[in-house]
């Protein structure tokens, strides 16, 4: 794997090292070692996958407080998405800061995101299929989140959603001292 900073300090691009033949290609996309090598959790306590039927379906921003706070690797295996990470650590430079990054299977990208940090996408493409791999078991009773057109975040979301649960949509703004919890991660 290769390893590709952003601007987000310790959110980073894993791009696959894809070793082809006339079958195909193979690549690895996950190694706790190699993980560790580049400073970076390697963790794994929960795989899921996240299927969206609609082009335009926006998911988060979600992320979970300490205890249950979550290291997440997010790869598009169908489709395409924009997928988003925002820094959500009050000592941190980059405090409410967002990148944002292209997947598909064909660039092969996943995205690496630490703890303290929200998570959201867009899906480009029908029918888009995305794979999780999370340092932390779901918790419901830490599950957080931030609305997704929060003006004091200006992500650049490629439009409107066509879909989006109500949940999502109704995050309210952030406000001071809301994410105190995530000191020191």
């Amino acid at each position: 794997m290769r390893f590709v900073s952003t601007e987000l300090p310790g959110v980073m691009v894993l791009e696959q090292e894809r070793h082809a033949d006339n079958r195909g290609h193979f690549a690895r996309t996950w190694c706790a070692a190699e993980l560790a090598s580049h400073g970076l959790e390697g963790r794994l306590a929960q795989c899921s996958v996240s299927f969206n039927r609609a082009r335009g379906t926006l998911r988060g921003l979600h992320y979970q407080a300490p205890p249950a706070a979550e290291t997440k690797v997010v790869r598009c295996l169908r489709g395409a998405l924009l997928d988003v990470a925002v820094d959500l650590r009050p000592d941190s430079a980059s405090f409410l800061r967002s990148v944002a990054v292209d997947l598909t299977p064909e660039n092969g990208r996943a995205l690496y995101i630490p703890r303290g940090f929200a998570h959201g996408f867009f899906t480009l493409l029908p029918e888009t299929e995305i794979e999780y791999l999370i340092s932390e078991a779901y918790r419901p009773e830490t599950a957080r989140g931030l609305r997704w057109d929060d003006p004091l975040l200006s992500i650049p979301w490629p439009g409107l959603p066509a879909v989006i649960a109500p949940r999502d949509r109704d995050y309210p703004d952030a406000r001071p001292g809301q994410f105190d919890e995530l000191r020191g991660l």
